[in-house]
């Protein structure tokens, strides 16, 4: 495992981290600050040791609001951004810059609004396809040098490109979209995160929410919700994608667990450098994940889950043709 995340195990800190975007960005509107600010300090007093954030999430007010979070407590938790990707204000819209020039730019900006002197990852958030990876990590790997960041990481990220990136520098995590439902890392990146030492870093691990069994009519998502742009979650997907919850949460109920604990859990078992980052605004909400961290499935349950919502089982893509144009990663064949 990557030395930024044994630090955490030697110290006895949950694997599981918290993913911070859902107060700012995603899913419908902000959480008022006061109400995030609550949130996050339970989140900390309840055990969470590892915070993860994006210079995009909700146009740089997710730093803010994390700078102001762990002002006090950044000696005591692992901190991750992301660069290259971000809200152009004069446009109004995403922008993918993976150039060294913005990289630093944003890494010192990041710095300052997340009131630190150092990160302790920071991934290239998305492949800028007209700029050489190779360029893209070698200046994240300067700021390695200078102590703006303890470890590079990138998001998002086929294997072939982590290889590139990782003979110019070394990668400590690759940040992937990871879950029973998503299982795209398992075509190649697994395999090369392991042959080179390289953390895998799973987000969205409870499916966007699909795993939890909350989410009985994807119609009643928020406006604004970035769910409802993405295939999966369409009128027609949806139903037949509900069809193949039953059994999971059949087997959640058997182990008296919640549905959202056995999806960690099941990520879990997939191996210790395996670490999910699921998100959430509500407090008990980030407890019952936390508590996933003690679960341990036994093989029989862990085959039945895996023959479950296979690639060629959920019904369509995991993001709409204009999101799929900005990810490198590699996909199932349809």
């Amino acid at each position: 495992m990557s030395p930024v995340f044994l630090r955490l195990k030697e110290v006895g800190s949950p694997t599981i981290g918290l993913g911070c975007m859902n107060f700012s960005h995603g899913y419908g509107s902000p959480v008022p600050e006061s109400q995030a600010l609550r949130a996050l300090d339970a989140a900390f007093d309840m055990g969470y040791r590892h915070f993860d954030t994006a210079t995009l999430y909700g146009a740089t007010a997710n730093e803010t609001l994390l700078g102001k979070a762990l002002r006090n407590k950044r000696d005591q938790v692992l901190l991750a951004s992301k660069c290259g990707m971000y809200i152009d204000p004069d446009l109004g819209k995403k922008v993918i810059d993976g150039r060294p020039e913005t990289i630093r730019l944003q890494c010192e900006a990041s710095l300052l609004r997340l009131r630190t002197d150092h990160l302790d990852i920071y991934y290239l958030h998305r492949l800028d396809r007209q700029v050489p990876i190779e360029e893209s990590v070698g200046a994240l790997g300067r700021l390695v040098e200078e102590g703006k960041i303890r470890g590079v990481g990138l998001s998002e990220v086929s294997a072939t490109t982590l290889r590139r990136a990782q003979a110019e520098h070394a990668i400590a995590a690759v940040q992937s979209e990871y879950s029973l439902w998503t299982r795209n890392p398992e075509i190649a990146l697994i395999q090369a995160c392991r042959e080179l030492g390289t953390a895998l870093v799973a987000f969205s691990p409870l499916g966007r929410g699909f795993l939890t069994g909350t989410i009985r009519d994807a119609a009643s998502l928020a406006e604004g919700d970035m769910r409802r742009g993405m295939p999966r979650f369409n009128e027609e997907n949806y139903p037949r994608n509900l069809s193949l919850l039953e059994d999971f949460l059949a087997i959640a109920n058997e182990l008296g667990v919640t549905p959202g604990q056995l999806a960690l859990a099941w990520l879990k078992a997939q191996g210790d450098d395996v670490i999910p980052i699921p998100g959430s605004r509500d407090i008990e909400h980030m407890r019952e994940n936390l508590a996933a961290d003690s679960l341990h499935l036994d093989l029989e349950t862990v085959t039945r889950l895996n023959a479950m919502m296979t690639p060629d089982q959920v019904a369509g893509g995991r993001y709409s043709e204009a999101q799929q144009a900005d990810i490198d990663s590699e996909e199932f064949a349809s």
